[in-house]
C-alpha cells in the first residue's frame, strides 16, 4: 500500500489519538483512511442528490476565495 504523509492540526492529531487510545481503531493510519472514506462517500452522495454548486472557470478564483474567507471567519 501506497504511504502518503499528511499534516493535521493540533486538534486532528489530538482527536485521532483519542479515537485510537480508545480503541475505536487499531491505529492513526486506520482511523486516517476511515475518515477518507466517510468524507468521500458524504461528497458522492452530495452530488447524487444535487447538493452542487457549478462554477464557470472564469469565476473559479473568486469562488475558492470566498471559500477561503468563509473558513477564515469560523476559525475566529
Amino acid at each position: 500500500m501506497p504511504t502518503r504523509n499528511i499534516s493535521l492540526t493540533v486538534e486532528q492529531d489530538a482527536f485521532v489519538e483519542s479515537i485510537v487510545k480508545a480503541g475505536e481503531y487499531q491505529n492513526v493510519s486506520e482511523a486516517v483512511r476511515d475518515a477518507l472514506r466517510a468524507q468521500i462517500k458524504a461528497g458522492v452522495d452530495a452530488l447524487d442528490h444535487g447538493d452542487f454548486v457549478e462554477v464557470d472557470d472564469a469565476e473559479l478564483d473568486g469562488f475558492l476565495e470566498g471559500l477561503t474567507t468563509s473558513s477564515r471567519k469560523h476559525d475566529r
